[in-house]
């Protein structure tokens, strides 16, 4: 492993310089990698994999009839690459879960009893095993158990792996039951596309993974917004502008400086007036969320957040309330002000 200096803390990280795709294909060349679920994290990972050489199979439950047509569409073949999820279980030797929190509790009786002695189990997120007392998730003790958990949506995942960037993930073993765990997980963390893997624990991974969701990757982030966008549309200002002042600016070119070299290099690359009112608000803007920060990681960590995931999403008509709920949002003035923002990208309108 590397060792890197991350704002004065050295930590091991693991690139495809010291674990390149040529050794991922030599450790992997005897497995057989069921991607269980074919959803968000699922195709992307899969033909990540396949492209780099690894014998993938696609496990999806024929009953959820839009996945298994999506995954039909895309070129995997039922009897061949694609199967029922008890079958492709039967058939791999690693079985990456990747089918949602709520779907692994609900599947785990069907998928446990067929897992063999030497197989891993992989995960993408902690959820499961660390809320084993929710979710019932124990896996047996022949059984590697593994994590590569990417940051990044599936989509982000597939798309930087097109461009040669890749995602960054983190890694975890869990339990090493043949002495191979660590090998498997380094291997399968190349041949997804990982930028680089950085070490973690299941726990660590999923308490800072359901943070940061909730938190400024998307809900604080989505609240900022509206909070913002509502002040200056009570004030006068028009939903274009609105819209272009509280997400167009940031989308299309400030966080886009922050990605390419950081928050103060953005600062130093805005108007003498920006930085100066940024740097005196950045102080009480964090002072206001600090309190909500802590009850989010509180609720995180004694299991409230797992218990509002298992219940909601676990609940027969929950893509029908998500539906509704995201069409709710899609539909509000300041994302259809954002519709027509984005037709009036120039490339938008060269098409």
């Amino acid at each position: 492993m590397a060792k890197i200096n991350f704002g004065g803390t050295i930590e091991d990280v693991v690139t495809s310089e010291e674990f390149p795709v040529k050794k991922a294909q030599e450790v992997l060349k005897n497995e057989v990698i069921a991607v269980l679920g074919y959803g968000v994290q699922g195709p992307a990972q899969a033909f990540n994999m396949k492209d780099n050489g690894i014998h993938v199979i696609i496990g999806q439950s024929p009953e959820d009839k839009p996945y298994w047509d999506k995954a039909i569409a895309d070129g995997w073949v039922p009897g061949q690459t694609l199967f029922p999820i008890e079958e492709a279980v039967e058939k791999a030797t690693i079985i990456q879960y990747l089918v949602s929190d709520a779907a692994q509790m609900i599947l785990w009786p069907k998928v446990k009893p067929h897992l063999k002695k030497g197989d891993a189990l992989y995960f993408s997120h902690g959820f499961s095993i660390v809320y084993k007392d929710q979710t019932g998730v124990i896996p047996p003790d022949f059984v590697d158990v593994i994590m590569v958990a990417p940051k990044g949506s599936g989509t982000s995942v597939r798309r930087n792996f097109l461009d040669g960037s890749g995602i960054n993930s983190s890694f975890a073993v869990h339990q090493d039951a043949t002495g191979r765990a660590m090998e498997r997980t380094l291997a399968l963390g190349i041949a997804i596309g990982s930028g680089f893997l950085f070490p973690t624990t299941f726990q660590m991974e999923v308490y800072s993974d359901l943070t940061g969701e909730r938190g400024v990757l998307m809900g604080a982030l989505a609240g900022i917004m509206e909070a913002q966008y509502a002040e200056l549309r009570r004030h006068g200002h028009t939903p274009s502008e609105a819209f272009n002042e509280t997400v167009e600016e940031l989308t299309q070119s400030l966080i886009r400086l922050v990605g390419e070299n950081g928050m103060d290099w953005m600062y130093a690359n805005c108007s003498a007036t920006a930085q100066r009112g940024a740097l005196d608000w950045r102080h009480k803007f964090r002072k206001a969320v600090e309190p909500v920060f802590a009850e989010l990681y509180n609720s995180v960590a004694t299991g409230r957040e797992t218990e509002v995931v298992l219940r909601v999403n676990s609940a027969p008509d929950y893509k029908e309330k998500l539906n509704a709920e995201l069409a709710e949002m899609r539909h509000s003035e300041m994302w259809q002000a954002g519709a027509a923002v984005r037709n009036l990208r120039p490339e938008k309108r060269k098409k």
